[in-house]
């Protein structure tokens, strides 16, 4: 695989898979024999920004997006939020680190579903910060209506204060996992996604 990165705490499932005992979170490594589907070229950040906004609206949410260093290769970090399949209630939020190549990409992601009581975060934050203000605009895409609102509760800002929110686990993840996480040079010399 193009991507290596520290597996430890984690329990093998197959070859590309592997989930956190104490959480349920799921990490997955794909390799993508095609050309990224991308809608921008990773240096044009705000046109990326609002295609994903958009893309992403059709299904959940983009929470936010970033361009990142993977092992000096540039990489989009992006989360999102999606309602958990097959369940009355429940979001599954994703964290994904996307490797473009001119013809192929690496993508190094994990899921992060919520389990027991649901919505705790949204709840107490409503009554924090004032229910009129826990649905702005979307930053990337005002006026942007999708399958789930942007919600202030996703800001980075509250993680702290929830840490065992899948959004939480999913920023620290990143946050561990990024800086670690090693390119085959192979893959690296790779000629560079245009866009």
């Amino acid at each position: 695989m193009p991507i290596s990165f520290d597996t430890s705490g984690l329990q093998q499932l197959d070859t590309s898979a592997w989930r956190d005992p104490a959480t349920g979170d799921i990490v997955q490594l794909s390799y993508f024999d095609l050309v990224p589907d991308l809608p921008a070229p990773l240096t044009d950040l705000d046109t990326l920004r609002r295609r994903l906004a958009e893309i992403h609206a059709e299904s959940g949410c983009l929470i936010e997006a970033f361009i990142v260093g993977v092992d000096s290769q540039p990489a989009l970090l992006r989360l999102q939020k999606m309602r958990l399949p097959d369940q009355p209630t429940g979001l599954v939020f994703a964290a994904s680190l996307t490797v473009p190549k001119a013809n192929c990409s690496a993508v190094l992601q994990i899921l992060c579903p919520e389990t027991g009581t649901t919505g705790i975060r949204e709840a107490v934050l409503a009554l924090e910060i004032g229910f009129d203000n826990m649905y702005p605009p979307h930053p990337y895409a005002p006026g942007l209506q999708g399958a789930l609102p942007f919600n202030a509760a996703d800001d980075h800002r509250w993680d702290d204060q929830f840490p065992e929110h899948p959004l939480s686990r999913a920023r620290r993840w990143v946050a561990r996992t990024c800086p670690a996480a090693r390119i085959d040079p192979n893959f690296a010399a790779l000629p560079a996604f245009p866009g």
